[in-house]
């Protein structure tokens, strides 16, 4: 595995994929953002509806006879635990800090993956690192500017940031399920396990399952067919051959996608102070991602 480049940059079809995952999950933060449900019942309804969509082509395939499939089957469930904390923290952050902030500092999930490949013995090139020096202090940069204007927002950067460690997590174990399993099969029970682990959230802390108006449906109809069929779902079928870190990483083009449209559906634009840390996000992962034509 040491020979192993995981910033290889993805090729063909797998490009498409991606493409279609980054507009997908770009709709998300700012769908958050409108969405007044609570976020378990949000997580719940969102993962559900994923689940339920993938589930007849799973069934088709059969695939949990083998003893390899049922081992892929249990790491396709721990990827759903782990994407159902990512999610709580990430939706958390949405409506603490700002749709773009939030997110941008949500990209720094390259970062956790790169350094979980590199201790298993996976090769980093050096010029990926400094990229992702330049990200980082760009997260810090963003998280004082946010704490000088409002603990709330700072919170909810913190949160953005737990959550990209999740996400990283979430990738790179569903990146080892999928070895064994289909995309189908892999994300039918890792989006149920992650809606069956927060129902019990939902219900334990009394929050409302049901009674929301017709708005709050189409944002989670709006979710599920954006964020997660559109956007999830794209990014782990590219995982069988693009490398988890390159996958953690071309979700930073969600960043420009999310802050479009909170202007466009929320006029809602970040703390000035923030957008350097920003642009400096964006280049420290740009330095990452076409680091192949500069790596010595």
């Amino acid at each position: 595995m040491s020979t192993e480049d995981h910033t290889k940059p993805p090729a063909g079809r797998d490009i498409v994929l991606l493409t279609l995952g980054v507009i997908g999950i770009g709709t998300s933060g700012p769908v958050i953002a409108l969405s007044t449900m609570p976020v378990p019942s949000l997580i719940f309804w969102r993962n559900l509806g994923g689940a339920l969509t993938m589930l007849p082509f799973a069934l088709r395939l059969q695939q949990w006879k083998t003893i390899a499939q049922r081992r892929a089957i249990s790491l396709s469930a721990l990827a759903g635990l782990l994407l159902a904390s990512h999610f709580i923290c990430f939706f958390a952050a949405m409506r603490l800090t700002s749709v773009a902030a939030g997110v941008a500092i949500t990209t720094m999930q390259p970062v956790f993956a790169a350094i979980y490949l590199r201790f298993k013995g996976g090769h980093i090139p050096r010029r990926a690192w400094v990229g992702m020096v330049i990200a980082f202090a760009s997260v810090l940069l963003i998280t004082g500017v946010d704490l000088q204007l409002s603990v709330r927002a700072f919170a909810g950067d913190l949160l953005a940031l737990v959550g990209a460690g999740l996400s990283a997590g979430y990738v790179l174990v569903g990146s080892q399920a999928q070895k064994n399993l289909a995309t189908s099969t892999y994300t039918t029970v890792c989006y149920f396990t992650c809606a069956l682990s927060v129902l019990p959230v939902s219900l334990i802390l009394g929050f409302e399952l049901f009674n929301f108006s017709a708005r709050e449906w189409w944002l989670v109809l709006a979710l599920i067919g954006g964020a997660q069929l559109l956007g999830h779902t794209m990014f782990n079928l590219s995982l069988k051959r693009v490398s988890p870190a390159v996958v953690s990483l071309v979700v930073f083009f969600e960043v420009p996608v999310s802050a479009l449209l909170a202007v466009w559906w929320m006029n809602q634009t970040p703390p000035s102070g923030t957008i350097p840390g920003i642009i400096g996000l964006l280049i420290g992962c740009g330095v990452f991602v076409f680091r192949g034509r500069l790596s010595t």
